[in-house]
């Protein structure tokens, strides 16, 4: 009764939020998918795991589908597009009886459920970024207090071992005889990938006219969010999160205090990182042997046998996707890669692999978009700057599209990253003109 409280709670407060702005309605669904984790490890019931989606259930009720501006209607046209054609062929599969419903519904859930975030992302207004940004910052500081005290105490006093924490109790940092650090996740990965996917926004942010203790706290949100990337002792999201800020620096005249800020929070970072053993796993990513082993064993190991033997795909959470440990027993003839898209093939087939094949290569030729001179100009490249190494590094790991929250906030940036921004005047500019409006009332009722 307790989770299907929490499931009731999500749903109506991303509601009603979502009705009062997007950005408030998208704050208040990552508060609930940062604390999923933790809550679904010590909260061992069937319903722990529908707390997210129930509140993007409200987040998407909230929301106008079919805006009535002309305008607006062409400038999302394309993203629409893309989302129809992602969403539509999966559920075409999921009628075909190749598993039983409820594995066929959770496989749906994790193939399409995030996907019309593309849609929320591409109308994103610079009040919506400011405030899930400033939110993101906040939650990364309590993530990294999590993580500190799982260091200080020890993982097991957070997370219980059960089922549903196997994988946390499976992986070890590289000091030996220690858990890797989940913080407030579900496991020490999705800590890392979320910790990256807030970078990019915090990023743009910090880059905004505002006040000094509002740019501080998305500094301070930025740090935590490397602290966090080092706690999950993850290679794949150190790399990630280097690049983003390396594209930063490399591409964008910044202002001297930003550049000392940046240099500051990655020399504390690597302090941090070169004093502590548990944090230097990704110094295995030097052995090239062990990378190149790692990379082909994801990329060719039964990709090609599995496009012959099923070449329509073996069913909506046949092939890989996340399943309930409830639901483990009722798979037919489950199959595994850890290989993002080998999991499309095996669960939508060909003419699903090739559909996403198809976008990916859309998203990294919209670059020129992503790129184009603006007030977000930070923010939006390394937002696609992770999505597109997110999109590359797939071919050796899963969890693309369903990882809570990291999967939905990179479809977010990809749906802001790849539609121009509707024009937005100058605060200032909109001040004096609204001061002008007024003295021209002023004048006209004094005459």
């Amino acid at each position: 009764m307790i989770a299907i409280g929490i499931c009731c709670v999500a749903f109506l407060a991303c509601f009603i939020a979502g009705r009062r702005s997007l950005g408030l309605g998208l704050l208040t669904l990552f508060v609930f998918g940062f604390f999923y984790g933790i809550v679904r490890a010590n909260l061992l019931t069937a319903f722990s795991h529908f707390i997210f989606d129930a509140g993007l259930i409200g987040l998407y009720c909230s929301q106008n589908w079919l805006s009535s501006n002309a305008s607006e209607r062409r400038r999302l046209a394309v993203i629409r597009g893309w989302m129809v054609v992602l969403i539509g062929w999966p559920i075409l599969i999921t009628f075909l009886p190749f598993q039983p419903l409820l594995v066929s519904l959770v496989g749906l859930r994790g193939n399409v459920f995030f996907i019309p975030l593309l849609l929320l992302g591409s109308r994103l207004r610079t009040k919506d970024l400011l405030l899930l940004s400033y939110g993101l910052a906040v939650l990364n500081l309590i993530a990294m207090a999590f993580g500190g005290a799982e260091y200080l105490l020890g993982v097991p006093r957070f997370y219980p071992e059960s089922p549903v924490t196997a994988i946390i109790y499976a992986s070890n940092d590289v000091a030996g005889g220690f858990l890797r650090i989940p913080g407030i996740f579900a496991n020490a990965h999705s800590y890392g990938g979320a910790m990256n996917c807030t970078i990019p926004f915090l990023l743009g942010t910090w880059g905004q006219p505002q006040k000094k203790g509002l740019r501080l706290l998305a500094a301070m949100g930025i740090g935590a969010a490397f602290i966090g990337i080092l706690f999950s002792a993850t290679r794949s999201n150190f790399v990630i999160g280097v690049a983003i800020i390396c594209l930063t620096l490399f591409t964008t005249r910044l202002k001297a205090s930003t550049w000392i800020a940046l240099i500051v929070l990655l020399g504390m970072a690597g302090w941090l990182a070169a004093t502590n053993a548990r944090f230097q796993r990704f110094k295995s990513l030097s052995d090239t042997d062990y990378v190149s082993e790692r990379i082909a064993g994801s990329m060719n190991r039964g990709f090609f046998e599995i496009l012959l033997e099923y070449p329509m795909g073996n069913g909506m959470g046949g092939g890989g996707t996340s399943i309930p440990y409830f639901l483990h027993g009722q798979v037919r003839n489950p199959i595994g890669l850890e290989n993002e898209y080998a999991r499309i093939l095996c669960e939508q087939g060909i003419i699903g692999l090739l559909l996403w094949i198809c976008f990916v290569g859309w998203f990294i030729f919209r670059a020129p978009v992503a790129f184009a001179k603006g007030r977000w100009v930070n923010g939006r490249r390394g937002a696609w700057c992770y999505a597109a190494i997110s999109m590359l590094t797939a071919l050796s790991g899963i969890g693309l599209l369903t990882a809570i929250p990291q999967s939905a906030l990179m479809l977010l940036g990809v749906g802001w990253v790849t539609t121009p921004m509707a024009p937005e005047p100058d605060s200032a500019e909109a001040a004096r003109a609204v001061r002008m409006a007024a003295e021209r009332r002023r004048l006209a009722y004094t005459a």
